[in-house]
């Protein structure tokens, strides 16, 4: 597996317009795997994180209006 450091390198690579997709093949990822067992516990953490780093965001934005 590579490095948080690399894996965030090739993040900030990523074009803009692609970032969406990674954030939908990941989100399926988990989706699949939360189906598969309802009470997978790096499922279930991934959405309460994602859940989480929406909110926090949406609050920045509101913050900056």
């Amino acid at each position: 597996m590579k490095s948080t450091n690399d894996i965030w390198e090739e993040i900030g690579s990523v074009p803009d317009e692609e970032l969406p997709h990674v954030v939908t093949k990941l989100f399926i990822m988990y989706e699949e795997k939360l189906k598969r067992n309802p009470k997978d516990e790096n499922a279930l953490l991934f959405f309460r994180n994602l859940e989480n780093a929406i909110k926090e965001t949406s609050i920045c934005n509101l913050n900056r209006r």
